[in-house]
């Protein structure tokens, strides 16, 4: 019977979409609309795309399939009003009762049942299978489209428009919604369509007057369809930003864990995080209690427009002559109609929310950037000598307009010459760079190459000339190999051999354990600095390029490393223009021309020699600055003799190498590097981490622990549930009756459909009350539980170890997604899947009871093909909701692929890899594409088997009923009042417990999140526990046999047996080559890690014993990339200090860090926000803003971790006295690579091959023959000289 799936179990189904739309929207993607979060505008016009546009990118395939997918879904939307004809006439021949001939009528009747429920098996596995697969491609199509364009774009854009964020959420967000509205919802969309005008059109046929009156009620069905779906969009929207903010903590927290970890920030992320999840929680009850609202309006109208055509059909039956089978026959075709118009809506609103996702992608996609990597156009030289000339350039950053750079800059440089830029942080150095890259154009003047002006050459093809190595050089998450190839296209394995070894990187990555297959991890966060600078240059390499632009291409570097690079640089510099940006003016003695800036003005240029004859020049004070900080003894070398002769050169750098060979360091890695899959997947789920195999055994009565605070809240909702549920068998109970009634003599039936209209309007009150009850109180539990989770989970991380987020399945991404999506979906198992469970064992019990009465043979026929109907009410629920929900997780590799090149588009965009990005993405897609197209064809045919086992079904219960009538078992209302009791049950059930289909995800989910919290933090920062001097700390510091290896790389010793004591209030300064484990000392102090074995102490006392957080209160940290976080200046150094730290303080610790004259004179001053990653201030600035951070909340301890190496001269003179003010009295600890930054500590420590081979002061180290130390320094004199 139709009423059973189709109408009257259309309580089933409202319900349902209340609560469905609402499950997909809260694990929809976070960044579902970021504008909504950034400006409050856009909540009230969003912009869309016209419908058909959506399918611009479709080829024939697309079309094809489209067309079918369309046939499909006209069929199979008429057959659920065809069937209502033969119900109507089924009731006939029951209802006629003529005994003899029920059975021959109504076998003939079930026969058509059979041909019908052929014909939809086809229709449907036509119409999902087609729409699901060319959605599935379309979709793709249109990411890869995305990500080509957006790796097109200019620089600018980038700085202005958009960020990494934004773009992954995009892809991985956005691109659902669209394939949502472009695939498998059009065709159920068509689907609901042609049902909505096929029941209208078989309901005239068959009774026009009492179509009529039924018509009335429509507006108000549909009305009261719509108005749910739309309120559940609106809520839903409000949810994602309100989330969006919360996540964007996260992220900003995960990501930058080790700076947050040293200055105790834990707290303070929690705090904010909370906030933002409060107002999450705000918006996901208003959701809930909408929804209630609307699903109860409009089951109220449902069954009060039961109530008018029972009365009015009675009446028509009297007097016009309708049998009964008519008008039932009309009733079920008009609901069934009305019903599915009403479900078109969460159509409808998927169908605006890709619209609008749309529309923003779109105009990306056709967004025409100024400068164009893939425009074909444009001169190609068979090559470039490489002269370059700035003629009269005029420049600002599109992000900060009103600050020029350049005013009128000119530079001419002669092919094959060497020119080094120098001047202060912030001059405009490497702004030169990114104008001879292309990155920007300049607003007026213009940039040569070989006298052409860079726009008239193809930019791919000029890009490929020029080769970049930059300061904080930037790879991609895959192996050293491969970030080397992205030099040139279709390298061999030979010539990248080559590369590095040329770029002296061959050394270090033969010694690692996968050698050229090792993986670099995110950002290269596995390799020293030296190690990727390294890389980097290799890549530069192989690309063989005319001009060379190295932008402080060694400033991060030891010594011994930046005498290999230096080498190796000078090596390939050779016939080449190559262009030095540095800080350090050793690096560029030798350039044919220096040219000095100041403010966007060249004030001098000339050669080394010719710029030291005017002593008052900006030169000679830019050297005297770094002399100053180089100590005495050197200045008096190097001006008795400023240039060596060759000879002479050749001579030093021979004898350095003698000795480099006798000490050749052994590299011991400073971070950790990714192992291959398989062993970080053994690590990963090695301890408490859980296979993603089998989903472990959460037990729910966990989940409704943390649920406990609501206990009554809950209660409230259960009895709401259970009569919810009992609703639905009573209306099949009364149904029953009032086809009885039909048959009766005229005056008995007049007064029996009365008082049976009657009673279904009092159905629709109790359904008024009672639902709105349900979905109020069940949203209160859910989302404070989905709360609650998060928070905790929160906490948990952020005090993990360090150690852990060096997992790659640690990396703030994938946390975010967790914290994100998981938590959403944890509250499937207990709010929303709670309140259904309790309303389907109600509709169970009471079906089972109300069938038996009637009549209990029948009731067991029935009651064994139930399970058919349950598969097909369950599969059209799962359809109603979208198969398409996994993309998002599937495609999740791919989306790092993009993350990862959008993060660093301008080495993208320099080494021209838009097209080898795109490979690698395309790769990645290749098998999530697969999986989305069985996923079609396997649904399409579960949907199409799932209606013909319904109508199947009918038609045996139907024969089985004409039997027993035949036989005299029962009587005919008998029958319908089984058959409906029991379909109905099985309908409610199989459409709610379509909802159980979650509570998989939602188990692994709630795995995913106990186990994140369950997992014991090895270094807990939380916990009270731990002693706190309350007098001051001394400061005295000693490590004693330690010895030490990263967690995640455990088969590479860094420390073996490292001792060494720091006395109270000394500097105590640790130097070795790249990768010999100084830094670790650093992450050791501060407990990041804990040695395997040995002591380190402080004031006597083993580290572990004194409060976590109190201990890193006492150690102020700068590090060699300082991280800020996107807020304010004002904001980032604040973070230093456990209190509120006063405006005084703040301005007196930027005071001290010699940061308080660049930040009053930025345009908002304090108030200036720094950007993803600080990206808005030079290095020089980043480096003082962290220093005050650190000084704000007075260490008794200072570790200084290269905290000048990125700093050019004038900028590393004032921090160096600004860490030389703040040093006095504290205990000291610096980790330097340039050993004029340690001259004057108290003792110097050379670290190498995990022990300390020399300590003392510099005056008795340099003394030792053939020491370590003298040897450093050798080799850095000779570099600084040469």
């Amino acid at each position: 019977m139709a009423g059973g799936n189709g109408v009257i179990g259309v309580n089933g189904d409202i319900n349902n979409h209340g609560n469905n739309s609402e499950e997909e929207k809260s694990s929809a993607p976070v960044n579902m609309d970021q504008q909504s979060s950034s400006d409050s505008k856009g909540d009230e016009k969003v912009e869309k795309i016209p419908f058909s546009k959506l399918f611009s990118f479709a080829d024939e395939t697309d079309i094809l399939l489209m067309v079918a997918g369309t046939i499909g879904a006209i069929g199979n939307g008429s057959c659920m009003p065809l069937m209502t004809i033969f119900y109507g006439k089924m009731i006939d021949a029951f209802g006629a009762n003529q005994n003899a001939d029920v059975l021959s009528v109504a076998s003939k009747v079930c026969l058509k049942f059979v041909y019908l429920a052929m014909g939809a098996l086809v229709a449907a596995f036509l119409q999902v299978s087609c729409w699901m697969i060319t959605g599935e491609r379309q979709a793709a199509r249109i990411r890869g489209l995305y990500l080509k364009t957006i790796l097109r774009q200019d620089v600018a854009f980038f700085d202005l428009e958009t960020n990494t964020g934004e773009v992954v959420g995009r892809m991985s967000g956005d691109t659902v919604l669209i394939q949502d509205a472009m695939g498998e919802k059009v065709g159920k969309f068509i689907q609901l369509l042609s049902t909505f005008l096929a029941g209208i059109i078989i309901a005239f046929i068959k009774g026009w007057l009492l179509t009529l009156v039924m018509l009335s009620c429509i507006p108000l069905m549909v009305a009261a369809g719509a108005a749910i779906s739309i309120i559940i969009t609106k809520m839903a929207s409000r949810g994602q930003a309100a989330y969006a903010k919360a996540g964007n903590v996260v992220e900003q927290t995960i990501g930058s864990i080790r700076t947050v970890a040293s200055f105790t920030g834990e707290r303070e992320a929690i705090r904010s995080y909370n906030k933002y999840l409060i107002d999450a929680y705000k918006s996901g009850v208003h959701e809930g209690s909408a929804a209630g609202m609307g699903v109860a309006f409009a089951m109220c109208i449902v069954y009060c427009s039961y109530a008018l055509p029972i009365w009015y059909g009675s009446k028509m039956i009297r007097e016009n002559g309708y049998t009964g089978g008519q008008v039932l026959n009309v009733i079920v075709a008009m609901l069934i109609g009305s019903m599915s118009l009403g479900q078109a809506s969460p159509c409808m609103s998927a169908f605006a929310s890709g619209q609008a996702a749309a529309y923003k992608m779109f105009q990306t996609i056709s967004r025409k950037p100024e400068i164009d990597a893939y425009d074909e156009k444009g001169k190609i030289l068979d090559d470039i000598s490489g002269d370059i000339e700035l003629r009269d350039v005029y420049f600002s950053y599109p992000a900060r307009p009103d600050e020029q750079i350049f005013d009128g800059f000119s530079l001419c440089i002669p092919h094959g010459t060497t020119a080094a830029l120098v001047g202060e942080s912030g001059s405009g150095k490497s702004t030169v760079i990114s104008l001879l890259e292309r990155f920007y154009d300049p607003r007026a003047g213009e940039v040569l190459i070989d006298g052409i002006n860079l726009k008239e050459y193809q930019l791919k093809w000029i890009r490929s000339k020029i080769g970049l190595v930059s300061q904080e050089p930037v790879l991609f998450a895959s192996s050293i190999k491969e970030n080397i190839a992205y030099g040139k296209d279709g390298a061999t394995t030979e010539e990248i051999q080559a590369a590095a070894e040329l770029a002296n990187a061959a050394k270090f990555v033969d010694k690692l354990p996968q050698g050229l297959d090792t993986m670099v991890g995110e950002h290269g966060t596995q390799l020293s600095g030296g190690q990727k600078q390294r890389i980097a240059i290799a890549r530069a390499i192989l690309k063989d390029p005319r001009i060379l632009l190295l932008d402080e291409a060694t400033s991060a570097l030891d010594a011994e490393s930046e005498r290999v690079v230096q080498e190796a640089l000078d090596r390939i510099m050779v016939n080449r223009t190559t262009v030095v940006v540095a800080h350090r003016l050793s690096t560029v003695r030798n350039a044919d021309m220096i040219a000095v800036i100041h403010k966007g003005k060249m004030v001098e240029k000339g050669s080394h020699s010719d710029l030291l004859r005017d002593p008052m020049g900006a030169y000679s004070q830019l050297i005297r600055l770094q002399e100053v900080n180089k100590g005495s003894e050197h200045m008096t070398e190097d001006q008795s003799k400023p240039q060596k002769t060759s000879s002479q050169r050749s001579l030093s750098r021979n004898s350095s190498v003698g000795n480099s060979s006798r000490h050749s360091f052994s590299v011991a890695f400073g971070l950790p590097t990714g192992l291959d899959d398989n062993a970080v997947q053994d690590a990963a789920y090695g301890d408490t981490e859980l296979a993603p195999e089998k989903p472990p055994k959460v037990s729910l009565r966990r989940l409704a622990a943390l649920n406990k605070p609501e206990i009554l809240v809950l209660i409230i909702g259960t009895i709401a549930a259970c009569i919810n549920g009992i609703i639905q068998p009573i209306s099949a109970l009364l149904i029953s009756r009032v086809i009885k009634t039909f048959y009766e003599p005229p005056h008995q039936q007049k007064k029996d459909a009365a008082f049976w209209a009657i009673m279904f309007v009092v159905l629709g009150l109790i359904t008024l009350v009672v639902t709105p009850a349900r979905g109020f109180f069940f949203s209160v539990a859910g989302c404070k539980l989905v709360q609650r989770i998060r928070l905790l989970c929160f906490e948990r991380v952020v005090y993990m170890e360090v150690g852990w987020f060096d997992e790659p399945a640690n990396s703030s991404g994938s946390i975010g997604a967790r914290l994100s999506a998981d938590a959403a979906t944890v509250r499937a198992l207990v709010g929303d899947s709670l309140a259904q469970t309790v309303q389907n064992i109600a509709t169970a019990v009471a079906g089972l009871i109300i069938a038996y009465i009637a009549c209990w043979q029948l009731a067991f026929i029935v009651l064994a093909l139930l399970p058919l109907i349950a598969v097909n009410g369950y599969v059209q629920i799962k359809f109603m909701k979208g198969f398409s929900a996994d993309a998002k997780m599937m495609y999740e590799e791919a989306s790092q692929v993009a993350s990862d090149a959008v993060g660093s588009i301008r080495t993208v965009a320099s080494f021209c890899a838009e097209e080898k990005v795109m490979e690698l993405y395309r790769r990645k897609c290749e098998g999530p594409m697969k999986a989305g197209i069985r996923e079609g064809l396997i649904n399409g045919t579960g949907f199409g088997v799932s209606f013909f086992f319904l109508f199947c079904v009918y038609a045996t219960s139907f024969y089985a009923g004409a039997q027993l009538v035949k036989a005299g078992k029962t009587t005919f209302s008998d029958v319908f009042q089984v058959f409906l009791a029991l379909t109905m049950a099985a309908a409610g059930i199989s459409k709610s417990s379509s909802f159980g289909s979650d509570t998989g995800r939602a188990k692994n989910a709630a795995a995913s999140i106990f186990a994140m919290i369950d997992r014991p933090s090895k270094i807990d920062a939380s916990k009270e526990s731990g002693m706190k001097i309350d007098g001051d700390v001394k400061g005295e510091i000693e490590l004693r046999h330690v010895s030490f290896k990263y967690p995640s790389r455990p088969d590479t010793p860094i420390f073996r047996d490292l001792n060494l004591t720091i006395r109270s209030g000394m500097t105590v300064a640790l130097v070795g080559e790249s990768g010999s484990g100084k830094s670790t000392v650093v992450a050791l102090l501060q407990r990041f890690y804990d040695p395997d074995s040995g002591h380190i102490t402080l004031d006597g006392i083993e580290l572990c014993n004194y409060n976590l957080k109190w201990l890193r209160q006492q150690m102020g940290l700068v590090s060699q990339e300082p991280v800020l976080f996107n807020d304010t200046i004002r904001a980032n150094i604040a973070y230093g200090k456990e209190e509120i730290a006063t405006e005084a303080e703040i301005i007196a610790a930027s005071e001290l860090a010699n940061a308080h004259k660049f930040i009053s004179s930025l345009h908002q001053g304090y108030d200036t926000v720094v950007g993803e990653r600080g990206i808005q201030l030079s290095g020089g600035q980043k480096q003082r803003v962290a220093i005050a951070r650190a000084i704000i909340k007075s260490p008794k301890i200072l570790l200084l971790d290269e905290a000048t190496s990125a700093l050019d001269a004038e900028s590393e003179r004032v921090v160096q006295d600004a860490l030389d003010r703040v040093m006095v009295n504290r205990t000291t600890v610096v980790v330097a690579h340039r050993l004029s930054t340690i001259k004057n500590a108290d003792v110097i420590a050379v670290v190498k091959t995990g022990v300390i081979v020399e300590k003392g002061k510099h005056e008795n180290l340099i003394n030792i023959t053939d020491g370590f130390y003298a040897s450093l320094v050798a080799l850095h004199m000779s570099s600084s000289t040469a």
